[in-house]
């Protein structure tokens, strides 16, 4: 596997610079046997962001010259733009691997091998910068327009407004009290979404027009679900939640059967002994049965592997679900057997930062919940971080008050 090369001092400005701005890309390498073969891997992060973004995906293409796809694509520069294809195909041979091209890329000013080029999708058109050599900033400080000026302020606009309409729609429909629908741990985080229509499903993008929406009580210093996602069975060692449970469940009270609720930590064995264990080099976490017992450095044994994530499709999974997030926070009180609330204050978080989230699986931040039972096959897998450690994965956010 190719893995890019690491950014350049100019090149990570570039990229600060969109990031900042709330625009979505994707990175491409023009490495030197690509621009002489005219032909790019479309990597796991690319594939994911054209699929999130509705352009294209890969996993339904057929192989062959007949089933290539092609996206009408502008080459921007500094001053100028270039109209082309982009090519998305899979070959017939190396397995299919997928494949792509921004045909008359070789014929633009200053294009060198191992350039990094950001690719934008918008309104189904791919927009491609070469971050090596434009300077963003420069060009959308300048007093000139210009077509690299003009999207990316109007990807950055229309991001504020989606905000300012959630913001302008939680402030009109629950700053008063209103009843929540059930009195459950849910039920603020439902009604809520019932009032902004969204439907409820079990999606793994984002709640409203990109933005993802996590509801809790004012009182409640609880850990926020940030994603769900099951294990990789093929590099696990028992092979589905139901052989988790069968080794490490339990028989609830008034129940027949096993399930296996709990809370894995990086930071110390939970009563079954299970807890996660990060391996950097590998780029795995495991979940893992440890020695209940710390030994003289401090730390508890290892006694075998359980199941296991690859680090980079959580990354993937939360930066697909929280490029930007409003925690809500309500003001909760009961009457008459009821739980009413009103919105008292949001938290706009964006662009976390995925190697945060390594640190805070070791250091307890994030941690994972298993919810497992024998027969029901719902099992669900919920990465879940404790909100003072927030600000530490989410650096860039906004508080707004609602409560007058």
């Amino acid at each position: 596997m190719v893995h890019m090369r690491p950014y350049s001092e100019f090149e990570a400005e570039n990229i600060k610079y969109l990031v900042d701005r709330r625009v979505e890309f994707a990175t491409l390498q023009i490495t030197e046997t690509g621009l002489r073969k005219s032909i790019l891997d479309a990597t796991a992060p690319v594939r994911a962001y054209f699929k999130e973004n509705h352009v294209h995906d890969y996993e339904s293409q057929l192989q062959g010259q007949e089933h290539k796809r092609s996206i009408d694509t502008y080459i921007l520069t500094e001053t100028a733009q270039y109209f082309t294809k982009t090519s998305l195909y899979r070959p017939l041979t190396k397995k299919g691997d997928p494949r792509m091209w921004i045909n008359k890329v070789r014929d633009v000013e200053f294009l060198h091998a191992d350039d990094l080029f950001a690719v934008i999708a918008y309104n189904g058109i791919f927009f491609a910068i070469n971050l090596t050599v434009v300077d963003i900033r420069k060009v959308c400080k300048s007093t000139v327009d210009t077509p690299l000026k003009d999207l990316i302020c109007e990807i950055s606009d229309e991001r504020n407004t989606v905000s300012n309409e959630l913001l302008g729609l939680i402030k009109d429909r629950m700053s008063d009290w209103m009843p929540a629908e059930i009195l459950a741990d849910t039920g603020i985080g439902r009604t809520v979404e019932n009032v902004l229509g969204i439907t409820m499903n079990s999606s793994k993008t984002p709640d409203y027009k990109g933005i993802e929406l996590k509801s809790h009580r004012e009182a409640s210093r609880v850990r926020n679900t940030l994603f769900t996602q099951a294990p990789e069975w093929e590099i696990s060692r028992l092979k589905s939640g139901k052989e988790i449970v069968e080794k490490y469940g339990y028989v609830p009270d008034g129940y027949t059967h096993k399930s296996l609720h709990v809370t894995l930590a990086s930071n110390r064995p939970n009563p079954q002994g299970l807890g996660l264990l990060i391996l950097p080099n590998q780029g795995i976490l495991e979940a893992d049965e440890f020695a209940q017992v710390m030994s003289e450095d401090g730390t508890f044994p290892k006694l075998r592997d359980v199941a296991a994530w690859k680090l980079m499709k959580l990354h993937e999974r939360l930066l697909a679900k929280h490029r930007e997030t409003f925690w809500i926070e309500a003001e909760t009180k009961l009457e008459s057997g009821r739980e009413f609330f009103r919105v008292s204050e949001i938290l706009h978080t964006k662009n976390p930062i995925p190697s945060q989230f390594d640190i805070l699986l070791e250091q307890g931040g994030i941690t994972v919940d298993f919810l497992l039972c024998r027969n029901s096959g719902g099992d669900t897998y919920s990465f879940k971080i404790k909100s003072n450690a927030r600000q530490l994965l989410f650096p860039e956010s906004d508080t707004y008050s609602i409560r007058c």
